[in-house]
């Protein structure tokens, strides 16, 4: 396939993924059940349980749905094509409002393989910088957009939520890690969205361009750095410039030769 040809595929794509409108006045930040319930009869998520100061309270029955928006886990053949939704409309949405963003972890890892997610997977990783996670906070928390999507008869909503723990940029902030969320409101996933930050620390003991994230990775400028095009179910996206040295320090050297799923 020529670099033409990709690039018109990925065009035609964006064009039906864009959002057909984005409503900022529907809801609040720090949403209750209340505020976003749509058909579910209770909330399902573990705010009840949860200490006081943490911000996203995932579902009771599954670490990686949103219980406001879901009752149960929904089975691998049905999710897979919700994933691959999620992506793509967060990814659009980004390039539609100009805010930088790259694929980490696990999704890099399907990047790697095939372009795709990996066909397991039931979550998504995405890495913004401080610039970007304060633009999204300032601008666009809370935003509700809504879809017209291929085999959908009325088309789904997404939203942007934003931890207002972003601005606490230390790693004994555990309870928040995860510094925004792309949320999928008919199904409950989401996509984890976390900041790269300036590491000041090692920066003072002499480590140049050093980075780190409130979940206790820590990389180089030179690590993620100008960021690369490439495509992801079939959008243009970014990844990390070394992403071959990312993922091998990750997952290890064999995540990236061997055919056998392995948990």
């Amino acid at each position: 396939m020529t670099l033409h040809t990709a690039a018109r595929l990925c065009l035609a794509v964006l064009l039906l993924v864009l959002p057909v409108y984005r409503d900022t006045a529907l809801v609040r930040g720090d949403a209750d059940f209340l505020d976003v319930r749509t058909g579910l009869d209770r909330d399902r998520s573990g705010k009840g349980g949860d200490p006081k100061d943490k911000y996203f309270h995932e579902s009771t029955f599954h670490p990686h749905y949103d219980g406001r928006f879901a009752a149960a886990q929904i089975g691998q053949e049905e999710r897979l094509p919700h994933l691959t939704a999620l992506m793509q409309t967060f990814l659009a949405t980004m390039a539609d409002i100009g805010a930088e963003t790259w694929i980490m972890h696990g999704t890099l890892l399907g990047w790697w393989w095939n372009q795709k997610i990996l066909p397991w997977d039931s979550d998504l990783d995405v890495q913004v910088s401080e610039t970007t996670i304060a633009f999204l906070a300032n601008y666009y928390n809370m935003t509700e957009y809504h879809f017209r999507l291929p085999g959908t008869e009325n088309g789904r909503t997404y939203l942007m939520e934003v931890n207002p723990h972003y601005t606490i940029r230390g790693v004994d902030d555990t309870l928040n890690v995860i510094d925004a969320r792309w949320i999928d409101t008919e199904t409950g996933l989401f996509i984890d969205i976390s900041t790269v930050r300036p590491n000041y620390t090692a920066r003072a003991e002499g480590v140049l361009g050093a980075l780190m994230c409130k979940d206790k990775h820590k990389y180089l400028e030179e690590d993620i750095f100008p960021l690369r095009d490439s495509f992801f179910e079939g959008i243009h996206v970014k990844i990390p410039f070394e992403y071959t040295a990312l993922l091998e320090e990750e997952y290890g050297k064999k995540s990236l030769t061997l055919t056998t799923f392995e948990q």
